[in-house]
């Protein structure tokens, strides 16, 4: 098996990754470059080095099997461990499964597993692939993940991985499964030097309005909505397959994909002889002929619902109609893909979209620039180059908007005339709306990311700095409350119950001597504190009172006769006098025993 000059670098980047760390890494190959080559070639090479088991996972039957062909081209043995494709072996190292069948033998398998590489991952990180991953760590903590994937990307989620191959962060790093994007191959750029059919997008008359579809909870199209818009549009529908059958007459080999099965139902109708159908219920066998017959030219038309998107090698393909729209830009690569691969007969793949899909995921008109959702919003403004001044890493930030026209020092923080930074809401004012620098570096064999930060919130309990937004200390796992939450929640707790234990951050005081009604000398301190705002306690340091005697005892001994100002006081309210009684100073209300 002789790899590609692309297939030679990625098994390098890849191997370059794993002999020096342990986070996983992802190659993006696409639709057509031939991965389970690289797959292939990766299971090999860890396997003659470690002696343990590879295990290579694949969401499909179809990809299992076609991997492990693609393996048995090395000269060597693997088994096959999956229900839908027809075995479960481990008898040799290397195994190909679906995730399904591998978890429910987890405990069995997980020991001695040097490395477990997984095809299509944007597709197959779900809870069983984790608890696959988990198991194994458990055994061998040090086991090389490595994903494959056309689209690095998810509707959900975003990109699937932190860091771009030249180091360049997503834009909300150490969120995702995969730590570095080692290697990447484009459709451009295998169109380019010959590897793929390059797709025209072809003109047609009739569309779907797809205005009305609506999005549930999984982020997948509602099926009532998918219906109305596709569903009983018999004349429409009629138009549209007339248009593309009249498009395809000199197309060797035309793959449909259609919104549901009452939809491609309502396709079928007008179809014209030499046209098969295939969905999920479609039997394994018939399916397998259905394909063959499509590679042979026996059938020309291929109807098929939500099955034909992954690991579907038919390289006659030589034309793409969308009859459905797809919930995202992946999916949608996806199914252009499927009409790239090589093939003598054919020049170009035509790209016939009545579904409104380019509008929506590529509208640029560039099948090959998807916009990739994310779940966060991005700011808007111009990217602004910022040096780290911590590890000198040169980030790229989105600036923030500079009304006053500041300056913006090298390290992306607003500056007056005179150089000096200004001061914001936590702390020095950066011009760009990053928090973290993005530089990494490898240590003790994982990817290890720069801590410098240009807002950050700071851990009342162990003084750690944390993003913004963090909900609890990285450092000590402490709830960090937004301070004027947190004057709300106090204000409340007090309201509630007044006579309850408190203690307050003092702010100011003032001492002051005075008399009581009776004529006997006191003094009258007072405190403006962070949540009480104002409290005052009187000390009568003549009365022979036990309690009167010991606050004010308690009071020159903490304060130095009145000579230092508390940091905190702990009190409460008295509920036979309405007075405010100091119980300590500089000593939360736990501790205190009352």
């Amino acid at each position: 098996m002789t790899l590609r000059p692309y297939q030679q670098q990625a098994y390098d980047a890849i191997m370059a990754w794993v002999s020096k760390c342990v986070d996983p890494c992802l190659i993006e190959a696409a639709t057509g470059a031939g991965k389970s080559h690289v797959i292939a070639a990766v299971a090999n090479a860890i396997y003659s080095k470690s002696g343990k088991r590879i295990l290579c996972l694949a969401p499909k039957a179809e990809l299992v099997h076609q991997n492990r062909e693609k393996y048995l081209a090395t000269g060597n043995p693997a088994s096959i461990f999956s229900a839908s494709a027809g075995d479960k072996s481990l008898r040799h190292p290397v195994v190909f499964g679906t995730p399904g069948t591998v978890v429910n033998a987890i405990d069995h398998i997980a020991p001695n597993v040097a490395a477990v590489i997984l095809d299509e991952t944007h597709a197959a990180l779900t809870p069983t692939i984790y608890q696959i991953v988990d198991a194994i760590r458990q055994q061998n903590p040090n086991v090389r993940i490595i994903g494959f994937t056309a689209t690095p990307y998810t509707m959900r989620h975003g990109y699937i991985f932190d860091s771009w191959p030249d180091g360049t962060s997503t834009d909300y790093p150490e969120t995702r499964f995969f730590k570095r994007m080692v290697y990447r191959i484009t459709a451009r750029e295998l169109i380019r030097d010959g590897y793929l059919t390059p797709p025209v997008i072809g003109e047609h008359d009739g569309q779907y309005d797809t205005s009305g579809l609506e999005i549930n909870r999984t982020g997948s199209y509602t099926s009532a909505s998918v219906e109305q818009t596709f569903t009983g549009q018999g004349r429409k529908t009629s138009h549209i397959v007339s248009d593309l059958v009249a498009r395809c007459a000199d197309r060797r080999c035309v793959l449909i994909f259609a919104a549901s099965r009452q939809h491609a139902k309502e396709i079928l109708e007008s179809m014209p002889i030499g046209t098969a159908y295939i969905d999920g219920n479609t039997p394994k066998h018939e399916r397998q002929q259905i394909i063959s017959d499509a590679r042979s030219g026996a059938v020309k038309y291929i109807v098929n619902v939500a099955v034909l998107t992954t690991g579907t090698d038919i390289p006659t393909i030589d034309c793409v109609v969308m009859m459905r729209h797809t919930e995202s830009a992946g999916l949608f690569q996806q199914c252009i893909g499927r009409g790239l691969r090589l093939h003598e007969d054919k020049q170009d793949c035509l790209i016939l979209d009545y579904a409104e899909n380019i509008e929506t995921h590529t509208p640029d008109g560039d099948l090959f620039n998807p916009n990739v959702d994310a779940p966060y919003a991005k700011q808007s403004g111009t990217p602004i180059d910022v040096a780290c001044p911590d590890c000198h890493h040169v980030n790229q930030f989105t600036g923030r908007e500079n009304p006053d026209g500041y300056g913006i020092s090298q390290d992306g923080y607003f500056i007056d005339l005179d150089g000096h930074r200004i001061e914001g809401e936590y702390g020095d004012m950066p011009a760009h709306h990053g928090r973290r620098c993005t530089g990494t570096r490898i240590t003790g064999g994982h990817m290890v990311r720069c801590s410098y930060r240009w807002t950050e919130r700071t851990c009342e309990e162990c003084g750690a700095g944390n993003d913004i937004a963090a909900r609890y200390c990285e450092s000590c796992r402490a709830e960090l409350v937004d301070p004027n939450e947190k004057l709300r929640m106090e204000f409340a707790r007090m309201k509630a119950d007044p006579y309850q234990t408190s203690t307050d951050k003092v702010l100011s005081w003032t001492v002051q001597p005075t008399m009581s009604r009776a004529g006997n000398p006191m003094k009258k301190v007072h405190y403006q504190t962070e949540y009480r705002k104002n409290i005052t306690q009187f000390l009568p340091y003549t009365s022979r009172a036990k309690r009167a005697q010991t606050d004010y005892m308690l009071w020159r001994t903490k304060t130095d006769d009145g000579k230092t100002m508390p940091e905190t006081v702990t009190y409460l309210k008295d509920r036979a006098s309405g007075f405010w009684r100091i119980l300590d100073y500089n000593r939360p209300a736990d501790e205190i025993s009352q």
